[in-house]
């Protein structure tokens, strides 16, 4: 499914203030399984993280997700396997405060224009899934923290995506919170997505449900 072969990525190569990243990474993801990197701020996570969503290219080695070739993909074509294939849920949420929860959870759907009637269903059948339906025209800036985050769990899965990738999505979450969003991520387990969190969050590494735990140090597994 994700497979990282010789990954080394280079901030600033050539000059005097080049920073090394990641170093000779290789990594193997399988389908449907959930994979945890551990490891402190400035491991090396969220870059990995960045390379896999074809967010930014690896300065050596090869990608590919899915048979793709992602660290080859043009860039014109980089938001489009995005857009079909990974639901992203970030440590800030990057929710619009001025729109509602709704409207939130559309937002990835629209370059791709799709039937009004559909997409409400399925917004609908989200919202009902996290339990805030009766949240879905407030202002996400009047949620609760725990309510934003599952409107945003909400817009990663509104394209039906095969990979869900988290970055330290607990990083704002009191422990109950955290627990909650551990038993979110068992569902979509069993719904047979490819999940992957960037975590220094203790609570994630004995979970009975986890496949991989890869420890980052430095740039290195």
């Amino acid at each position: 499914m994700i497979e990282c072969k010789n990954i080394t990525k280079i901030f600033n190569q050539n000059r005097h203030n080049e920073q090394i990243a990641l170093k000779n990474i290789n990594l193997k993801i399988k389908k449907n399984e959930l994979t945890v990197l551990r490891g402190a701020s400035g491991s090396g996570k969220s870059t990995l993280l960045s390379l896999i969503a074809a967010l930014s290219r690896p300065t050596k080695g090869e990608i590919i997700v899915d048979g793709k070739r992602v660290s080859k993909m043009l860039e014109n074509s980089t938001a489009m396997f995005r857009r079909e294939n990974i639901g992203f849920i970030f440590q800030k949420y990057n929710l619009i405060s001025t729109l509602n929860s709704y409207e939130n959870i559309i937002l990835p759907t629209i370059p791709s224009n799709p039937n009004e009637k559909e997409l409400t269903r399925h917004v609908d059948t989200l919202l009902e899934m996290f339990s805030i339906t009766n949240k879905k025209e407030s202002l996400v800036k009047n949620l609760s923290g725990g309510e934003q985050q599952r409107v945003a769990i909400a817009r990663s899965l509104i394209n039906n995506p095969k990979i869900i990738i988290a970055d330290e999505p607990t990083a704002n979450l009191d422990k109950k919170l955290s627990l909650e969003f551990i038993k979110t991520m068992q569902k979509l387990k069993q719904q047979n997505r490819t999940i992957i969190i960037a975590t220094h969050d203790p609570l994630f590494f004995n979970l009975n449900f986890c496949d991989n735990i890869i420890e980052m140090k430095d740039g290195h597994i």
